[in-house]
């Protein structure tokens, strides 16, 4: 539910701060020891960031999507793995248990989602099925009061610290495409469940993905999540919410790569006179402004539509393609804007083109947006 306004600004203030007095000192070193500091996490806990989109009587703070998309932008102003920490447990990793969990799956598990004592990831993605996310093959058959689970699902967000699994599995091998795919609530110490060593990856290091393989885990009947079949209406509804957060977060990382940008403007000079003098340099903070208020704008537009109770799948997607595909190129301007300081990695700003890139491929990549923006536009007619 929507903050009282003063609230709201309270919370906004905190995060502002957490980010810029806890965090930015910190970008360098979790980059550079792909870990994220313990304690960090349990100040982020002690703060309520893992319970951001967690009911209020399940010990969370309820925002709106509004709401978390403008704290969400405020995240986004320092390394996208501080956010990464606890971005599943408000986001994909919970949210299909928020839309469809029963009353003794919610009880059971968003008291813990929300303080951060139960770390949540989202099985989707597998070998197999990426983008074409109803070609789900893991399967999920039926043996009495259980389902048992075989199969395995790749580049997983916070596996190797996930205590529960949201998991997409066929069970229904007759039934092909999206009809047959049902959604499962997963505890990590269910036997027969391992994970994979993390990955290396280009960049957004301290933020881990990791393979999940599933060897005849029993799950029991009780941990299905919606009706048998409902699986990838879960995961489209979910996305939908997450497709939001994150533009919210390249909003925030393009200002700060913008303010980064001025800031070194100002400062450097060539020719006898700062860069913030040069006039293609200005068009390309020009351009680079301009994209990302454009970009805000669409996020928070579509944030209240949902808050609203409309349908914003088209919304959605789109904001989600317009914010990431922006960041990415806020970023290369940025490297150029730095010149030679910008490609070494004293200023962070390489480290920043290099994470930024992620946002154009997960939570459905811009081909994939394109796909949804194209046939929701055609359904309404234009």
């Amino acid at each position: 539910m929507p903050l009282d306004m003063d609230i709201r600004e309270q919370l906004i203030d905190t995060v502002r701060r957490f980010v810029a007095e806890r965090l930015r000192p910190l970008e360098a070193k979790v980059a550079e020891d792909d870990a994220m500091p313990p304690e960090v996490v349990e100040e982020m806990k002690q703060l309520g960031l893992f319970g951001l989109s967690i009911p209020a009587e399940y010990g969370g703070l309820d925002l709106s999507m509004e709401d978390e998309c403008l704290v969400a932008i405020e995240l986004g102003r320092t390394s996208p793995a501080f956010r990464s920490t606890f971005g599943t447990n408000v986001g994909i990793g919970s949210q299909g248990l928020v839309m469809f969990g029963a009353p003794e799956q919610k009880q059971k598990y968003l008291p813990g989602i929300a303080s951060g004592e139960i770390i949540t990831s989202f099985a989707l993605t597998e070998p197999e099925a990426g983008s074409d996310s109803a070609n789900v093959q893991t399967r999920a058959i039926r043996d009495g009061d259980c389902y048992v689970l075989n199969g395995s699902k790749r580049f997983i967000t916070n596996a190797n610290k996930a205590d529960l699994f949201t998991v997409m599995a066929r069970s229904d091998p007759e039934k092909p495409g999206a009809g047959g795919v049902s959604a499962f609530l997963v505890e990590r110490n269910l036997p027969g469940l391992s994970v994979g060593k993390p990955e290396k990856k280009m960049g957004q290091q301290g933020a881990h993905i990791c393979d999940v393989i599933f060897d005849n885990v029993r799950v029991p009947v009780e941990n299905r999540l919606g009706r048998e079949g409902e699986g990838f209406k879960v995961a489209m509804q979910v996305l939908d919410r997450g497709r939001l957060h994150i533009s919210a977060v390249c909003v925030g990382v393009a200002e700060r790569l913008i303010a980064d940008c001025v800031g070194y403007m100002g400062e450097r000079r060539q020719f006898g006179q700062a860069l913030s003098n040069f006039q293609l340099l200005q068009g390309m903070i020009a351009d680079s402004k301009t994209e990302s208020m454009a970009a805000r704008a669409l996020t928070l537009e579509t944030a209240r539509k949902r808050d609203a109770g409309q349908g914003v799948t088209l919304e959605a997607a789109a904001a989600k393609y317009f914010a990431s595909e922006m960041v990415g190129r806020v970023a290369d301007r940025a490297v150029q804007i730095f010149g030679g300081s910008g490609y070494v990695a004293d200023y962070g700003i390489e480290r920043f083109y290099r994470d930024v890139r992620i946002f154009r491929i997960y939570e459905g990549t811009s081909q994939i947006q394109q796909v949804v923006i194209a046939r929701e536009t055609l359904k309404r007619g234009g």
